[in-house]
């Protein structure tokens, strides 16, 4: 079993960089940070379950300019999105921004995706709610063909473009390994078109799902995908539970919080790895 750190680092927390050092230097496989551009005013509290949405929401730092500030503490901490908002993203960009980290940090991204729950978020990129999931994918689909091709074209209903050339590559090849995020019913029929893993946040039915993942993967003849849980409970029932589910990898969710809170966390989930 490998075990990762999540959580949500903001303006008000413990720095990217002295987090990661502290997590490699606990022997932590990866550091994973979510994201949201913004939250629209009127969607902060409550939300769809009539929760006030915490305030690290609306204040978390780019993933991406985390992810490097991270690299550059660390020599082996795997570095990943949990998730990046792709359909709030242009794929080309975004591929550039997604190799470069690889290139940087030499080889140690780990692409984690998402099309997100909050409506209003998601329509102010200009991204229709209800087209989210094909828009996920041809972005998804556009930036493989852009790191795998030295000239790319991509024509699809959502992302339209001919012959361009991005560089650098991703160190990692094909290209960093994509986790897909989400728990709805048809999940896993995405990860088997295009990704190479899944990053559920859900237990429910998760052992009988990551069960047939890898049932669906053995007789499509193709490589076992990685299942990485999101956001573990600090606890070692969660411990148990998500290892008898199957799972590749917990990450166990920390605080945003202060260093000093955060690293007393980070001790207390390092004693819970079996």
């Amino acid at each position: 079993m490998d075990y990762g750190i999540a959580i949500f680092l903001t303006d008000e927390t413990i720095g990217p960089a002295d987090l990661a050092r502290l997590v490699e230097e606990r022997g932590f496989r990866s550091l994973f940070v979510p994201e949201h551009t913004h939250i629209p005013a009127d969607r902060a509290t409550p939300y769809d379950r009539g929760e006030e949405l915490p305030r690290h929401y609306w204040r978390c730092l780019d993933p991406f300019v985390t992810l490097a500030a991270a690299a550059a503490a660390t020599t082996k901490l795997r570095l990943g999105t949990g998730v990046c908002l792709l359909i709030q993203r242009d794929p080309i960009t975004t591929a550039k921004e997604v190799s470069t980290l690889d290139f940087l940090s030499n080889g140690r991204v780990e692409f984690g995706i998402g099309a997100g729950w909050n409506k209003e978020e998601i329509e102010n990129h200009g991204t229709p709610f209800e087209r989210r999931f094909g828009v996920l994918r041809e972005r998804m689909q556009a930036m493989q063909a852009i790191w795998t091709n030295d000239e790319a074209s991509f024509h699809g209903n959502h992302v339209n473009f001919d012959r361009i050339t991005s560089w650098p590559k991703p160190v990692q090849k094909p290209y960093p390994p994509v986790l897909l995020g989400g728990d709805g019913p048809t999940v896993l029929d995405r990860v088997m078109t295009y990704a190479d893993g899944w990053l559920p946040n859900i237990e429910d039915d998760l052992a009988a799902r990551v069960a047939e993942l890898h049932r669906r993967t053995h007789e499509a003849g193709i490589a076992r995908k990685r299942v990485t849980y999101f956001g573990a409970d600090r606890d070692a029932g969660a411990v148990e539970r998500l290892t008898a589910a199957g799972v590749d990898e917990i990450q166990f969710s920390l605080p945003s919080a202060d260093a000093g809170t955060v690293e007393k966390t980070l001790d207390e989930v390092a004693a819970l790895r079996i």
